[in-house]
Parts: structure tokens; C-alpha cells; sequence
């Protein structure tokens, strides 16, 4: 059967977390799916060889730039439609095949709507509303996900399949050399505790901060690392860090390259992620396969993502957090603890099951070839 894919997201110049899937999906789709043809839509050429391209793997560039999936992507869906279309992060086009899936990775705007502007909060809502009604499969990163579509969007359970995110198999923790080296590149410290996403407030790090703050004399030697770039409504971020008085022990280093980022993992003393919400949070085993112990929030699906590998704290208890901080700096029998059974727990995490799973829910209900059976 003939698959189109929008490949939109996954050739942008810094890939942050619906990027990544975007493109590791595409990849493993274009490897499992070895019975099948695919088209790629695209807003520009890809980087030679970012992505699968062959007799198999067609690559379509469309325009206009601006409302691209509406009307470039809507515009090639009525004049030439796939078999089935896949939207890898929310947004199904105007006009689209009845066989379309789409995956939702979260809807925390839902839950903390003052940690997004209203124009995005709007776009969001409106976004989802109609990829929920239009595709005929949803895919979820969680069960977290799932139920809270569900529960906010009315999405039958049975429209719903759950597929876990992969795990880069060239994340793993780096040598002392690559670590010094990625200090020296970012100008960071020796010794630091390490955030690595976009900056905005859904992230919760105003509280990761104020926690830090916290943190008895006896660990002054250890900064704290605020690496991603910079999303909306970061102020209170940043002044948040002046408040405390921490000019000096607070980093933000900007955007990480993707091939530093083991490196970056390997050097921390611990990695915290603090979100409100997540639909899965995807750092959280990339830190894990670095070997590196993490603390995470009980925000949306990071107690399932982290099962029992991880420390974990109420979202909005500075002191939980400041607590699980310097018990984790101040204890290396725990710290070794976490970090082997992060270990053994990510190894459960591969691309190449993710890419299986959404294939099986492209194809349901098909012969395999095109044909409709059942879906």
C-alpha cells in the first residue's frame, strides 16, 4: 500500500521533541515497512541523508510556506491521496483521506492553559478538536495521554492506540574525554544538575530553580544546567534566577546539538525534569541510557515513562524537590542505584517497536497491499 507521511517537522534545522519522533518514525517505518511505498511531504528538501529516500520512498515538496498543512499538504491529499496519510504530531490537514491516523502527544494546554498564550492555546484546542473528529486512528504516546483524550476531547478508548516513543540506540553514555570536551564547547561547570528541553513554563522550571535555591551550603559546588532553546513566555525563567540570586550557579547554555546531547547526559550529576505535564518525556530515558540517575515530577505520563527507575515529586512541592535534590547529590550508594536500574528499564524503549506499532495501525484492516478489509 501507498503510505503518505507528513514529513514536515522532520527536517527542521533544531529538531526538539515532535521533530525527533517525526524523523525516527519515518526512519523506522521506511525499515519494517519494506512491503510498502511511501510518500513524504515536505516544505523543502531534506539534508541529504536525514531521511529514507529510494524506489520505495518518494519525497513530494510542497508549497506555500505558510499554512503549508491546510493548503499545500490539504491541496495534494484531494488531487493525489495515499492509501492512508500519517501526521506524526497533531495537526491532520483541511482535506484529507478517510484512512488517516494522526498521533496526539499531548494536550497539557488543557490543564495549565496560563503556561501558553491565548493565541496558542487556541490554535492548540482547535487543532486537536479537528484531528480529533478527523482521523479515523489516534495514536498516544501514554496511557496518560489516552485517558485525558478521552476524558477532555470525548475520544472513544477504542479509537485510541497506545505507542510508546523509542530510544535512540546511539544515546549511551559517553567517555570522560567527550564530557570534557562538551563542557569546554558550552563554558559549563565541572559539577551540575541538568535540565535539558525547551524553556517555557510548562516545563515548571521557576520551581527547579527556587529548589536549587534551596539547596544546603555543603553542595555549593554544584551548579545547575538549563540547556534547550528558549519557547514562550520564559521571563519569569530567567527572573526567577535573579530573584535567587543565582547569577552564577545557573547556566543556559541554548540549544544542544544532537550529538552532543550524550555527552551533556554523561556529564551531569543528575537530570531533572520538572514539567506540569507531559505526554511522555522522552529525556527522561535518553538520561537514563547515559547512565545517568534522574529525578522527575509526577506530571501527566512521567511516572509511566519513568516506572520505578527514577525519584519522583509532586509537580508543584518546591521543597519535595529540593528534598529528592539533595538527597540524590549527597548519597553515591543511590545514585548507583538509579543509574543501573534506569539502565535496564530504558532498554525496554526501541524505535524500531514504535515504528512496528504504528505500522500496524496504518495497515489495519488492509491485506497488507491497499486493500480495504475492514477499517
Amino acid at each position: 500500500m501507498l503510505i503518505g507521511i507528513d514529513a514536515s517537522r522532520a527536517v527542521v534545522a533544531r529538531r526538539t521533541g515532535t521533530e525527533n519522533y517525526a524523523l525516527q518514525v519515518i526512519r523506522g517505518l521506511a525499515q519494517v515497512g519494506a512491503a510498502h511505498r511511501f510518500r513524504l511531504y515536505l516544505r523543502e528538501p531534506a539534508p541529504a541523508g536525514l531521511l529514507p529516500h529510494g524506489p520505495r520512498v518518494e519525497h513530494i515538496i510542497l508549497g506555500p510556506r505558510r499554512l503549508w498543512t491546510h493548503l499545500g499538504l490539504s491541496l495534494e491529499m484531494l488531487r493525489r491521496p495515499p492509501d492512508v496519510l500519517f501526521v506524526p504530531a497533531h495537526v491532520v490537514p483541511l482535506w484529507h483521506p478517510t484512512r488517516s491516523v494522526v498521533t496526539l502527544h499531548d494536550i497539557g494546554y488543557r490543564f495549565f492553559p496560563r503556561q501558553h498564550t491565548w493565541r496558542s492555546r487556541l490554535y492548540l484546542d482547535a487543532s486537536t478538536r479537528f484531528s480529533c473528529r478527523a482521523a479515523r486512528r489516534i495514536i498516544a504516546d501514554s496511557l496518560a495521554t489516552a485517558r485525558d483524550l478521552e476524558r477532555e476531547y470525548g475520544v472513544p478508548r477504542e479509537r485510541v492506540t497506545i505507542v510508546y516513543p523509542g530510544l535512540d540506540p546511539a544515546i549511551v553514555r559517553a567517555g570522560e574525554a567527550a564530557q570534557q570536551a562538551v563542557r569546554e564547547r558550552y563554558h559549563l561547570p565541572g559539577s551540575f544538575v541538568l535540565y535539558v528541553g525547551t524553556i517555557q513554563p510548562r516545563k515548571n522550571l521557576v520551581r527547579l530553580v527556587e529548589a536549587f535555591g534551596r539547596l544546603p551550603a555543603s553542595l555549593a559546588s554544584v551548579d545547575l544546567v538549563i540547556a534547550g532553546q528558549t519557547g514562550w513566555l520564559a521571563g519569569d525563567i530567567f527572573g526567577a534566577v535573579r530573584r535567587q540570586d543565582l547569577e552564577g550557579r545557573v547556566h543556559f547554555p541554548g540549544y544542544i546539538a544532537q550529538e552532543d546531547l550524550p555527552a551533556l547526559l554523561s556529564a551531569a550529576e543528575c537530570f531533572v525534569m520538572p514539567s506540569l505535564y507531559e505526554g511522555f518525556g522522552l529525556p527522561v530515558l535518553e538520561a537514563m541510557a547515559c547512565g545517568t540517575p534522574v529525578i522527575c515530577s509526577d506530571g501527566g505520563s512521567l511516572p509511566e515513562v519513568a516506572g520505578d527507575a527514577a525519584l519522583l515529586f509532586p509537580a508543584g512541592d518546591v521543597a519535595a524537590l529540593a528534598q529528592r535534590l539533595a538527597r540524590l547529590l549527597d548519597d553515591a550508594a543511590l545514585q548507583r542505584d538509579l543509574a543501573a536500574r534506569g539502565l535496564a528499564w530504558c532498554r525496554r524503549f526501541s524505535w524500531q517497536s514504535t515504528a512496528q506499532g504504528i505500522l500496524d495501525v496504518l495497515t489495519e484492516g488492509t491485506d497488507g497491499t491497499g486493500g480495504t478489509e475492514g477499517m
